[in-house]
């Protein structure tokens, strides 16, 4: 299981009631994230968990590709326009994270979704990736076994988005939908697809050619059956499909180093987690994600878990 932290950390942050600890700390993100994990595990079973965080989150090279990336969360300083009570959570759910002995990863450059990428292609055994950004959809991969639990209606309600999800959603090959996010675009991210091409014609596109490398070359071919419009459209947004591949797909060979992905049973802390749960009043969320991890340890001593 392969969790896109910040996606869940913010959904935490805006669905869970404001709460603090004694001394005013806000923990509302914290609590929710450790909920929305024993969730998960609870009803999954995984038997390898990462939390998979954002080093960077609008890297210089993306933006540097397309220099409208992600522009409309810049604050000054161009960092990330975050709510001081979220961002004050951020280092206490990796110390938490730790103390569990929850793998968390990410790698200076990328995002999580790029960590993601990287873990997803790489695996072994199947893949459950957890996530509220729709972008992670292609990383879906029947072959290999690769879901992602889509959270977009709350994490008790995701949504299984396998090859057939994505085709009954958006009447495009189950594998292509990078390159139909790619010519549709993304305002969410600032990204503003081919000019005139909305979703209908892109999902047009992606299931007469497949991939936007074909389309291109047909709108370069005057013999192809590609109508006039859609040529001249295509064309026009030539550039900016070329260079936004890059910002569009996610890295799949990023290096991680090892990563100690096995879920823990028992904390790799217990000191220090006891101490985190009583400072932040967090003992009903650590109690049921302790609650969770062992459910599944015994599951698994009796040939159970996934």
């Amino acid at each position: 299981m392969l969790l896109d932290a910040p996606s869940l950390y913010f959904r935490a942050f805006f669905g869970v009631p404001p709460r603090t600890a004694a001394d005013g700390t806000p923990v509302n993100a914290v609590s929710g994230l450790l909920a929305f994990i024993a969730h998960l595990v609870r009803v999954r079973r995984p038997t390898h968990l990462v939390a998979c965080m954002d080093a960077d989150w609008r890297p210089a090279w993306r933006v540097a590709a397309v220099p409208t990336y992600k522009t409309h969360r810049v604050a000054e300083g161009d960092t990330e326009v975050v709510p001081d009570p979220l961002s004050i959570q951020v280092p206490l759910i990796e110390q938490v994270l730790d103390a569990f002995g929850i793998a968390r990863l990410g790698v200076d450059g990328y995002e999580a979704d790029d960590v993601i990428g990287t873990l997803a292609a790489r695996a072994t055994r199947p893949v459950d990736v957890v996530t509220g950004d729709r972008d992670l959809f292609q990383t879906v991969d029947d072959a290999r076994d690769v879901r992602v639990l889509y959270i977009a209606r709350g994490v008790g309600r995701h949504e299984v988005i396998d090859e057939s999800a994505i085709t009954g959603r958006y009447h495009i090959p189950g594998r292509a939908y990078a390159d139909y996010a790619l010519l549709r675009g993304d305002p969410s991210d600032g990204l503003p697809g081919a000019v005139g091409i909305g979703e209908k014609t892109a999902a047009t596109l992606m299931t007469t050619y497949g991939t936007v490398d074909a389309v291109l070359a047909a709108a370069a071919d005057r013999s192809s059956d590609m109508t006039a419009s859609v040529r001249r459209k295509v064309l026009a947004s030539y550039d900016y499909l070329v260079a936004a591949r890059s910002v569009v797909r996610v890295a799949t060979d990023l290096d991680t180093g090892v990563v100690n992905d096995a879920l823990p049973d028992t904390p790799a802390d217990p000191a220090g987690l006891l101490a985190l749960a009583d400072r932040l009043a967090l003992d009903a969320s650590c109690n049921r994600l302790l609650a969770a991890l062992d459910r599944v340890a015994a599951g698994a001593g009796e040939g159970g878990g996934s």
